[in-house]
């Protein structure tokens, strides 16, 4: 049966089948448009736990997704594909290993201790930057294998060190792109406790790649004092705090004016880093490092489908740092923001999407 045939005998009223590929679709990788990366990866993680269980969580939850999206009604026909591969299984397993050896080493940092004096601490924390490095290099591989087999590809996570090689794939073949990043955290520490490669980091290696010219942050509610000094010596970055969005929209700003002015300072290409704790609390309880404030599912896709709707170039999309905790609410999110997502990937790179439902209310 080809990809015509599985549309026509496709219903998408009725739940997804468990069987078949996210959010239950009958498509294979190469009938999809768009390939989704899954990296359940989270080693380097210092507080809550269950990043790594992020893509699980939200496949599962994506079967009872309804694919009738009123911004993207057509969306499912052009097919989205989780990767899962070995090199997937691979990944998980090896994230338990270097996680446990990971522990012992902050544990010792928040006693005190110097790990240049340990020398079994030093050889762990030497063994996780190397392995760290090997699955940026695993990622980018990855991520140009389907580059070149002309699909759209995204990345899930796992944490938000995950990413990475997905943007130095992205730099092989855009000379000059940004990042909108919507987080509660800069993720600007410097190798942050000795992890090179750290959750915390992953902007300020995003600095390092010549080809990323802006960074423009959103909902940005935490950070530390060596993180200001970096955005303070770098002009490629511009932050939009919580506290400062909130006190514009109290003086009368409107979200859509903001919305505005994050767009505008963005380049011409752009790719997407959606940390979910850049949500309310209540949209992910279990996530990594949460904190009070954020902004609201709706203005977040409000904020994406107005990009969408811009002169600008989607180039791509992580979502990341989705932990399922005891229930299934935080992977329920993750797939409803994944789904829209790629709707707005789609929708931007002039994918037939269906028209908007518009209904009289």
């Amino acid at each position: 049966m080809n990809k015509q045939e599985k549309i026509k005998n496709f219903d998408p009223s009725q739940p997804g089948l468990a069987d078949e590929s996210i959010f239950g679709l009958p498509f294979t990788a190469e009938e999809s448009e768009i390939i989704i990366i899954p990296v359940p990866w989270e080693v380097t993680v210092s507080y809550g736990a269950g990043a790594s269980d992020g893509p699980e969580a939200i496949l599962d939850a994506s079967f009872q997704v309804d694919l009738h999206h009123q911004e993207f009604p057509e969306l499912w026909k052009l097919g989205m594909f989780l990767d899962l591969s070995t090199e997937t299984a691979q990944w998980a397993d090896d994230s338990v290993r270097f996680k446990a050896l990971a522990q012992p080493i902050i544990e010792a940092l928040e006693n005190g201790e110097k790990i240049e004096n340990n020398l079994a601490l030093k050889r762990d924390l030497d063994s996780i930057n190397n392995v760290c490095h090997e699955l940026n290099d695993a990622v980018r591989a990855r991520t140009l294998h389907w580059m070149s087999k002309g699909k759209k590809v995204v990345l899930l996570g796992g944490d938000h060190s995950t990413p990475l090689g997905y943007y130095q794939a992205l730099a092989t073949h855009h000379d000059d792109f940004g990042i909108l990043h919507i987080d509660a955290h800069m993720d600007m520490r410097i190798a942050y406790e000795g992890f090179e490669y750290s959750h915390a980091s992953i902007m300020y290696n995003a600095l390092k790649i010549p080809q990323i010219s802006k960074i423009v942050q959103v909902g940005i509610r935490d950070f530390c004092e060596q993180e200001v000094d970096v955005v303070m010596a770098e002009k490629r970055v511009v932050v939009h705090t919580d506290i400062d969005l909130k006190a514009e929209t109290f003086k009368g700003v409107t979200w859509e004016q903001q919305c505005d002015t994050i767009i505008n300072a963005l380049p011409q290409k752009v790719t997407i880093s959606f940390d979910i704790d850049g949500l309310c609390f209540w949209y992910c309880p279990n996530t990594g490092t949460p904190v009070p404030g954020g902004i609201t599912f709706e203005q977040a896709t409000y904020l994406l489908s107005k990009l969408a709707d811009s002169s600008k170039e989607i180039i791509g999309f992580d979502l990341v740092e989705v932990a399922p905790g005891d229930d299934d609410w935080d992977g329920n999110v993750g797939a409803r923001m994944l789904y829209h997502m790629c709707g707005v990937l789609a929708k931007n790179n002039g994918m037939k999407v269906g028209k908007k439902i518009a209904f009289n209310l």
